[in-house]
C-alpha cells in the first residue's frame, strides 16, 4: 500500500449548522450583494442582498413550522438550479430538518425509492410535470404528507402561513443544529448499483466549503472585482449542492442557471459574467468545440487549430515551469502566443464571460489536452476528484502547481492511500457519516477509518493522483485480458464530432464500442458538405462520416496494446441522456443501463 497525505488548513466546526452563516452575513454586512437572480431565462439580473435573503429564509421557515415539519423530518426538493432551491435549503436547514434532492427528471419508481426509502414527510418540486410524477407514487410513501409547487407560488403561500410563528422558535431549532447533524441525505447516481442515500452531514460540507477556501480563494476574482458564481450543476448532486453552500458560507455572488444545454448556459454565462467557473469536463469540452465551430464557420478554423497547438505548447512549458522540471516558454513561443491571444483566446475566454481566469473541473477526469488548452488560452482549469460520499472534492491541484492529466493531491488535512489492488482509499472530515439505514453496505466502504472508493488509480512520486479506472468497470475479454473502458473512451471523445463513448467487451472475444455523436458538431460537419442542417441526422450511414470516427479510434488504439484495441464500433443515431435513465445527474454513463438499452446493437457488433 502507499499512502499519502497533507497537514490541515482549517479547523473543523465545533458548533452550529449551515443556516449560520446566512444569519451571520445579514448581521454583519446586510447590505452585501449575495445572490442575483432572474425571472425569464434571458432577463436581467436582480440582486439580493444578504439581509433580503435571510429575511426570506426567515420568513419560509416559519411557514415550514407551520405546516408541520419539525427538527429532523426530511424534505426532498425536485428542480433544477434556481433561486428558491437554494431558498429552501437554507430554510430547512434553519429549522434543523434534512434535504433530500431528486433530480428533476428521475422517473416515478425512482421517487418512490427515494421519497420511500428516506420517509420523506415532503417535497418541493418545480412544476406540474414533477408534481404529477409524485403523485403518480405518493399512495405508496405513507411518511408524505404534502407537495409544494413552485411554478404555483409555494414560497410565499408557505410565507403568509408562518406570519405568526415566532422568529423565537425558529432559532430555536436553529441552535439546536450540530455540526454532526444530518444536513443532506444524497442519493448515488447508481453507475454499479441501486442507488444508496448517502448521509452528509453540516460538519461534511461545511469542512469541504472551508478548506477549499482557504486553499483557493485567490483564484475566484482578480482583486478589483467582485467573487461571482453561476451555479449551473445539478443541485440535485453533492457537487452542485457544495458549490451552493461555498458561496453562500464565503460571500460569494451566487447565480443560478436551471439549463446546462450549450444553447441555455453559454448566452447565460455571457450575461452573468462569472468570475469563476465550477464545472464538469462535458462543459469544458462544450465551450471548446463551440468556438471551433465559430471559427470553421467564419473560415478560420486552421488558424484556430495553430493557435491552440501553440497553447498547449506554451502550456506544457508553464507546467515544466511551475513543477520546476523545466525553464519555461522561449522566446518565440512567447511571441507566438500574444499573437493568437488577441487573435483566438481572447474570444474563447468570451464563451465564458470573458472574466474567468481560474475554474474547477469535477465529475470525472478532464483530459491532459483539453486542460492544456484551455490553460494556453489563459484559463487555468484545476481538476480535482471526489464522490458523493467525499462531499464533492477530496484532491485538488496545488495552487499554482497544477499537473495535467491528474486530479491533484489530497486536500489540507486529508489522505490517499492505494491499496494493493489499486483501490484508492481515502480518510478526512469530508467523508459521510454513512448509508441511510445500510449499515452492511456502510461497514463494506468504511474501514478503520478509510473510505474504499471502488476507483483504481495510481499516486506519483509527489502525490498526485492518476484515476485510471472503476474496479467494476473492468473488461475481462473471453481471452482473458483485462482492459480499463475509461482510456480508450476518454481518447476517442477527444474527436470534434464524438459525444459519449462506450467501450464494451466483457467475456467477448475482442473490444467493440457504442459511439454518439454531438449534434451541433454533426449539423456543422454536414453544412460544411454542402449537406442542408436538417439533414444532419441522415448522414449516420455517410462512408466520410465512418471515416472520421474510424480515424478517432485509430487514435485511441494507438494507446493500447493490440489485445484492448476496438475492433469494431457502432455510431448511434442519439445521445446517452438524462432523461431516459442512461446518464447519472453528474453526466456520468450508466453502463449497465445502456448495455440492456442496446443489447441488439452490441450484440450486433460481435455476430455481423
Amino acid at each position: 500500500m502507499r499512502d499519502f497525505s497533507l497537514p490541515p488548513l482549517v479547523e473543523p466546526v465545533r458548533t452550529g449548522g449551515l443556516a449560520d452563516s446566512v444569519h451571520a452575513t445579514a448581521e454583519s454586512d446586510p447590505g452585501l450583494l449575495q445572490l442575483a437572480r432572474r425571472e425569464e431565462p434571458d432577463g436581467e439580473w436582480a440582486t439580493v442582498t444578504a439581509a433580503a435573503f435571510r429575511d426570506e429564509v426567515l420568513a419560509l421557515a416559519r411557514g415550514l413550522l407551520a405546516e408541520g415539519v419539525r427538527f429532523g423530518d426530511r424534505v426532498a426538493v425536485m428542480a433544477p438550479p434556481r433561486y428558491e432551491w437554494t431558498l429552501f435549503c437554507y430554510a430547512l436547514w434553519t429549522v434543523g430538518a434534512e434535504v433530500v434532492p431528486v433530480y428533476p427528471t428521475s422517473s416515478a419508481e425512482q421517487v418512490r425509492r427515494i421519497l420511500s426509502g428516506s420517509r420523506t414527510v415532503a417535497i418541493v418540486v418545480e412544476d406540474e410535470d414533477n408534481a404529477m410524477t409524485v403523485g403518480a407514487v405518493c399512495d405508496e410513501v405513507p411518511s408524505l404528507r404534502a407537495i409544494w409547487q413552485l411554478d404555483a407560488g409555494c414560497v410565499r403561500r408557505l410565507s403568509e402561513r408562518g406570519h405568526d410563528v415566532p422568529d423565537d422558535l425558529v432559532h430555536r431549532h436553529r441552535r439546536a443544529v450540530t455540526p454532526d447533524s444530518t444536513a443532506v441525505i444524497a442519493y448515488t447516481s447508481g453507475t454499479t448499483g441501486r442507488p444508496k442515500g448517502c448521509l452528509i452531514t453540516h460538519a461534511n460540507l461545511a469542512a469541504e466549503c472551508d478548506i477549499l477556501f482557504a486553499g483557493w480563494s485567490e483564484l475566484l476574482a482578480r482583486p478589483d472585482e467582485r467573487p461571482s458564481i453561476l451555479a449551473f450543476l445539478p443541485l440535485s448532486h453533492v457537487y452542485g449542492l457544495m458549490v451552493q453552500v461555498f458561496c453562500l458560507r464565503h460571500r460569494v455572488l451566487l447565480g443560478h442557471q436551471p439549463d446546462i444545454s450549450p444553447a441555455a448556459l453559454l448566452p447565460a454565462l455571457a450575461s452573468f459574467r462569472p468570475t469563476f467557473v465550477f464545472a464538469v469536463p462535458y462543459v469544458f469540452e462544450k465551450v471548446f468545440r463551440r468556438a471551433r465551430q465559430v471559427a470553421a464557420e467564419a473560415g478560420k478554423a486552421d488558424l484556430f487549430d495553430r493557435a491552440m497547438a501553440v497553447a498547449v505548447r506554451y502550456a506544457e512549458a508553464t507546467e515544466r515551469r511551475a513543477l520546476e522540471e523545466g525553464p519555461g516558454p522561449g522566446p518565440a513561443l512567447r511571441a507566438s502566443h500574444a499573437v493568437f491571444d488577441r487573435l483566438v483566446y481572447r474570444r474563447l475566454r468570451a464563451v465564458l464571460g470573458g472574466r474567468v481566469r481560474y475554474a474547477v473541473s469535477g465529475g470525472s477526469t478532464l483530459r491532459r489536452e483539453l486542460g492544456l488548452a484551455f490553460a494556453g488560452a489563459g484559463i487555468t482549469v484545476y481538476d480535482g476528484y471526489g464522490l458523493t460520499e467525499t462531499t464533492a472534492a477530496v484532491t485538488g491541484q496545488p495552487l499554482g502547481r497544477v499537473r495535467y492529466g491528474t486530479v491533484g493531491r489530497p486536500l489540507p488535512g486529508h489522505a490517499v492511500r492505494i491499496a494493493r489492488d489499486g483501490e484508492i482509499r481515502v480518510r478526512g472530515d469530508v467523508v459521510f457519516a454513512g448509508y441511510l439505514d445500510d449499515p452492511e453496505a456502510t461497514g463494506a466502504v468504511l474501514r478503520d477509518g478509510w473510505l474504499a472508493t471502488g476507483d483504481v488509480g495510481r499516486l506519483d512520486d509527489e502525490g498526485y493522483l492518476v484515476i485510471t479506472g472503476r474496479k467494476k468497470d473492468v473488461i475481462i475479454t473471453s481471452g482473458g485480458k483485462s482492459v480499463v473502458p475509461q482510456v480508450l473512451e476518454e481518447c476517442v471523445r477527444a474527436h470534434p464530432l464524438v459525444s459519449q463513448c462506450l467501450v464494451v467487451g466483457d467475456n467477448r472475444p475482442y473490444v467493440a464500442a457504442l459511439v454518439t455523436l454531438d449534434p451541433e458538431a454533426l449539423e456543422h460537419w454536414a453544412r460544411l458538405r454542402g449537406r442542408r442542417p436538417s439533414d444532419a441526422g441522415g448522414v449516420l450511414l455517410d462512408e466520410d462520416l465512418h471515416a472520421e470516427i474510424r480515424r478517432a479510434v485509430s487514435r485511441a488504439n494507438s494507446a493500447v496494446s493490440r489485445a484492448e484495441s476496438i475492433r469494431r464500433f457502432r455510431i448511434l443515431p442519439a445521445e446517452f441522456d438524462t432523461a431516459d435513465g442512461l446518464v447519472t445527474p453528474s453526466l456520468k454513463l450508466r453502463r449497465g443501463a445502456i448495455a440492456k438499452r442496446y443489447a441488439a446493437e452490441i450484440e450486433a457488433l460481435y455476430t455481423s
